[in-house]
């Protein structure tokens, strides 16, 4: 690390110490990755490697998503080697600038919704109706889950149940 970023980085620290924070300063790599899947679908990941070796992995392109964090290189290039082949599967869809689309929407409303919760009292019937509304999305998942043709093989859903 130069001493600018050096200097720089100690009075971030300063600043966060002053405010309450308590600060570990992390020695690590950045590394970006990006796939074209097609001219107009990039998939990209960004991973940070610290101190200790551990791996975590966000994914940035076509939306963001933290994915997790892993042990070791091999992890990370398993999981992004997965990743890859199943949005090159997934364009085969007809849907699938809508599925980006909706994911984005999705990412969108959760920006709104921390917003909405850190600048508003947000009233019980207010808080009622949006976990309504969630819970109607994820029966509308599930159902489509039901009728719905599986056509990636390689990993197991971590997240439908």
């Amino acid at each position: 690390m130069n001493k600018y970023v050096l200097s720089e980085t100690n009075q971030h620290v300063m600043k966060l110490v002053q405010m309450g924070a308590d600060v570990t300063v992390v020695s690590s790599q950045m590394v970006y990755v990006s796939f074209e899947i097609t001219p107009e679908i990039k998939v990209s990941y960004v991973y940070n490697i610290n101190k200790k070796n551990r791996y975590y992995l966000e994914r940035i392109k076509p939306y963001p998503i933290a994915v997790k964090e892993f042990e070791s290189a091999d992890d990370i290039c398993n999981i992004i080697k997965i990743d890859v082949e199943q949005f090159k599967n997934a364009v085969c869809s007809h849907n699938i600038q809508d599925f980006i689309q909706i994911n984005a929407d999705l990412h969108d409303t959760i920006l709104q919704f921390e917003d909405l919760f850190l600048y508003y009292n947000v009233d019980h019937d207010s808080v009622d109706e949006i976990k309504n509304l969630l819970a109607e999305m994820r029966k509308t998942i599930k159902k489509a889950l039901a009728k719905d043709e599986r056509v990636y093989f390689g990993k197991e859903p971590e997240h439908l149940s």
